[in-house]
């Protein structure tokens, strides 16, 4: 009988510890090193204190979102204290010890600032950077370690467990195309905190094209109120149907909106990136300024999509004129060291017929060769004038690879969209480079082979599958010339995206493939794994309330 008691009592108590809340490491993006005692476990009860440096603001805020993220994935309520021999959980910033006789490698600063180390043991979970910005990369890699159920008063088993983590690039963008179609500050940060979610580190925030101008410069009063304003849209894919509504009205960011999302996203350790595209896709610039196109004008806000003849005039004084006012005021507002200037789909055609343009060219001397025909040479003239103006207020250009096409100036870093042609070029002529070739990181295109039923996209297939698969460091590029590739970004264009619930569609889950490539090693990367972590993160979606594509191919 007695027998009977304890193999009863045992089987209850393995039935309660089998049912208790574990946390699982294996997230997305996957750390670089991870090793688990699953033998062993740590166990967070209720009311264990988190510790950290009171006096840091930064630390305060994430040990601050820490308690609310446990709370909010296992209702389980922590304290925050600064007395770390009470706390079950440290956060602690300390830097890292070199091992005796290992070089010290010089890293990235987008590298080494997101390092950290998390060490569950006995005496509990110990959170480790040289930075508050690792501290954030380690909070985010427990949050999502986190069991997605209510303790009940149980308590949450952390196996015991040691990792060190840091990305692989220190560039890892993703891109929101809010020109074409506005997003409220809401969801941009939204966005923002879903980029946080996955290690992401740089939002490319595109503000302005022919179809609508939305960043406030005060110096020009009308470019956002008039230039924002387009008569009408287009409806579907090459229908010419037209809604006949008015769209843009008062739809754009004030100065004061934009450094709101730029504090925001500092928080989350994200730099914003502003995208002003010249000298082409302008027309809404045109619009209210007739006068900075080749032909006078009248113009219109674009009511459909594609590329348009009409871009600035490239002989005008009065364009450099505008474009430094705009870039001055880009960059009171904006701190990032990069500012994109765009120079993608500039057709030539009118500079080849105006005679201000051509004036120019002899005036700079421009001879066609087999590489750069004159016009081409023009508008490497205006990234060149461009950059200089950039480069005294201590910023970087980056443009797409269209920038190639006359000459690269001498510090651009080329962003390779059409292909990876534009990224190895720019990469063997020693110019730092950003891929985002549409065939893998243009997330507009449709994520499922049927289409039908699926919400509007630009066109092509692009499933989380692809993304995945993306290398970013190509294979035809020596050790050195692949040293020049900051990263890789995901870019999202909004022709066809017109509200929020479509924008987190078409960013998730394909998010997490990109962000495997940008921050996990390529020999720990594998697709059968990935998916087998995949749906944890579905369920925090879930969670907070984001769309996604639930076809996963």
């Amino acid at each position: 009988m007695k027998n009977l008691v304890v193999t009863a009592l045992l089987l209850l108590c393995a039935t309660y510890v089998s049912a208790q809340p574990k946390a699982d490491y294996r997230i997305i993006p996957l750390p670089q090193s991870v090793r688990t005692d699953t033998t062993r476990c740590f166990t967070l009860a209720v009311g264990a204190g988190i510790s950290y440096d009171a006096g840091d603001p930064e630390t305060s805020r994430i040990a601050q979102w820490l308690k609310q993220y446990v709370e909010e994935s296992t209702g389980l309520t922590l304290a925050l204290t600064p007395d770390s021999k009470q706390a079950a959980i440290s956060l602690t910033k300390q830097q890292p010890k070199a091992k005796k006789g290992q070089p010290q490698v010089q890293l990235d600063e987008g590298i080494i600032n997101s390092a950290y180390t998390i060490t569950v043991g006995k005496k509990g979970i110990q959170l480790t950077a040289a930075c508050n910005e690792g501290l954030f990369r380690a909070m985010q890699t427990l949050r999502k370690s986190l069991p997605l159920q209510q303790t009940a008063g149980q308590g949450i088993l952390f196996p015991y467990t040691s990792i060190a983590d840091q990305p692989r690039f220190a560039y890892r963008g993703v891109h929101l195309d809010c020109a074409r179609h506005y997003f409220t500050i809401e969801t941009v940060k939204t966005y923002i905190d879903l980029m946080a979610l996955h290690g992401c580190n740089q939002f490319h925030w595109h503000i302005t094209e022919d179809q609508g101008w939305r960043f406030e410069v005060k110096a020009l009063p009308d470019l956002a109120k008039k230039g924002s304003i387009r008569k009408q849209t287009v409806l579907g894919r090459n229908t010419g149907i037209y809604d006949g509504q008015p769209y843009g009205e008062g739809l754009y960011y004030t100065q004061e909106q934009c450094r709101e999302i730029v504090n925001y996203a500092a928080q989350r350790y994200i730099n914003v990136i502003p995208e002003i595209d010249l000298p082409g896709h302008m027309l809404s610039a045109l619009h209210v300024y007739p006068n900075l196109g080749c032909t006078g004008g009248p113009y219109e806000v674009w009511p459909h999509w594609g590329v348009s003849a009409d871009v600035l005039c490239a002989g005008n004084p009065e364009t450099m004129q505008f474009i430094k006012t705009v870039l001055g005021e880009l960059c009171d507002v904006f701190p990032s060291k990069y500012v994109h200037i765009g120079g993608d789909e500039c057709p030539k055609s009118r500079w080849q017929n105006c005679t201000k343009c051509q004036a120019k060219a002899r005036e700079l001397g421009l001879v066609a060769t087999p590489e750069h025909s004159i016009e081409n040479q023009l508008q490497t003239y205006i990234n060149r004038e461009v950059e200089q103006f950039l480069a005294e207020r201590g910023r970087d250009i980056i443009g797409w690879d269209e920038t190639l096409d006359g000459g690269l100036t001498p510090n651009a870093i080329v962003m390779s969209w059409r292909g990876t042609e534009g990224g190895i070029a720019a990469a063997r002529q020693k110019h730092r480079v950003i891929m985002s070739p549409n065939s893998y990181c243009y997330i507009d295109y449709y994520q499922q082979k049927d289409q039908w039923g699926a919400p509007l996209g630009i066109g092509g297939y692009l499933p989380v599958s692809k993304v995945y698969s993306y290398e970013p460091l190509a294979e035809e590029l020596t050790t050195e010339e692949q040293s020049y590739i900051l990263g890789p970004q995901v870019n999202l264009w909004t022709e066809y995206v017109a509200f929020p619930q479509h924008v987190f569609y078409m960013l998730l889950p394909r998010l997490d493939a990109i962000s495997e490539v940008q921050w996990t090693q390529a020999d720990k990367k594998d697709l059968d794994d990935f998916r087998t972590r995949l749906p944890h993160m579905l369920q925090m979606y879930d969670r907070m309330g984001v769309n996604y594509c639930h076809t996963i191919e």
